[in-house]
Order: C-alpha cells, then structure tokens, then sequence
C-alpha cells in the first residue's frame, strides 16, 4: 500500500508539474502581446499606445516617436488618396459624358453642313416639280445618333472597375487600421477625411453652384 500511494503521489505532483508549466507556457503566449521588450502592444478596447505598438503585421510595430510621428502621417495620407480616388472616378465618369457630348454635337454639326437629300430637294425643284410630302418632313438637321462601340464600352467599364478596386482595397486597408482602437491612430483618420473632402470634393460644390436656380417659393413655406 505504501508503495501504491507514493506511486500515486508522484503521478499527481508531475501531473499538476506539468500542468503549471503549460498554464505558465500560455500565460506567457497571451502576455507576449502586450508586455515584453519587444512584443506587440496590441489591444481590442481603446488605447494610446505609442511605442511599441503593432498595425497590420509584427514588421508594422513602433520602435519610437518618430516612427510614430511617421504612421500618423501616413495615415492621414492614405486617407487623403481614398477621397483623391472618389474624386478621380467621377471625373473619368464626367469625361466620358463629355466626350459623348462631343460626339453627338459633331454628328449634328456634320448633318446640318450636309444634308442627306439637299442634293435630291434641288434636282426636284429644278424640273418644276413639287417636293413630295416626304421630302418635306425630313429636314436638313436630321442625323444618326453615334452610337458606341461594344469594345469601347468594355474599356471604359474596365477602367471604372480598376478605380473601384483600388478605392475599396484603400478603404478596408483603412478599416482594420480603426479596428485597433488607438486613439492616434483614428483621430489622424479623421484628420485625413477632413482634408480629402476639402482637397478634392470642390467639384460637387461648384456642380451644385453652376446649376440653373430653381424659382423662388412664392407661397413664403418655410418646409
């Protein structure tokens, strides 16, 4: 029996040994993460880490105040290219409303220089006879719409989805840089969204400032 119960005994110690060891062994993989000399300073609720902590990746971490200094720059950067991304999409959207305007306005230009039955009105009028009714309902100005060709469509189709993609691959990219809940880090954030929209937003004001004005309420509502 003595035997049986110091066999016992020394089963259970290297038993509550090893799990010590192993409970020790994780407290140090979580702690790894916040303290340490050169672990991560990673946290899920709102801090003000500076130095020593990690965005995105462990090669991201902050090893001073001008590393620091340097992500918050950038930052503030690279949300100033996702409003400069916003911006570009709709002036390559407005382009090609122009250049379709163009097109139309020289298709019309072009049919009213030339038009298609001048030539059969004047051969008509020439012989003493009359214009036929037909003749006289289609005037000079009459031309064909331009229409766009399918390949040029597809291009154009291609280049917006490229614009999209890069402004949503900015904007996730952005995202989990919020998800770590430095205060630093998302106050530059907003900072960066503040001068975005006051760099490259004028062209909704000056949209909105060049459209007709719409006529006076004359019944004095103030809804």
């Amino acid at each position: 029996m003595d035997m049986g119960t110091s066999s016992m005994s020394m089963a259970s110690t290297g038993t509550m040994t090893a799990s010590a060891a192993a409970a020790s062994t994780s407290a140090a993989d979580m702690g790894g993460m916040g303290m340490g000399g050169n672990s991560c300073k990673i946290s899920m609720t709102w801090n003000w880490y500076t130095v020593g902590a990690c965005f995105i990746s462990k090669d991201w971490q902050i090893t001073s105040g001008g590393m620091f200094a340097g992500s918050c720059i950038g930052v503030i950067c690279l949300v100033i290219s996702l409003e400069f991304l916003r911006r570009l999409g709709r002036e390559y959207d407005a382009w090609i409303a122009r250049h379709d305007r163009k097109a139309l306005s020289a298709a019309a230009a072009a049919a009213r220089s030339h038009p298609e039955d001048s030539s059969s009105s004047n051969h008509e009028s020439g012989n003493g006879k009359q214009p036929s009714p037909s003749s006289q309902l289609v005037g000079p100005a009459v031309f064909h719409r331009p229409r766009v060709s399918r390949l040029t469509l597809l291009q154009r189709q291609v280049i917006r989805s490229l614009i999209h993609m890069v402004q949503f691959g900015v904007a996730y990219f952005i995202m989990l840089l919020a998800m770590y809940y430095n205060g630093y880090i998302i106050i530059c954030i907003i900072i960066g969204a503040f001068l975005g929209a006051f760099i490259f937003s004028w062209d909704q004001l000056l949209n909105e400032a060049n459209r007709k004005p719409e006529p006076a309420d004359t019944t004095g509502c103030c809804g």
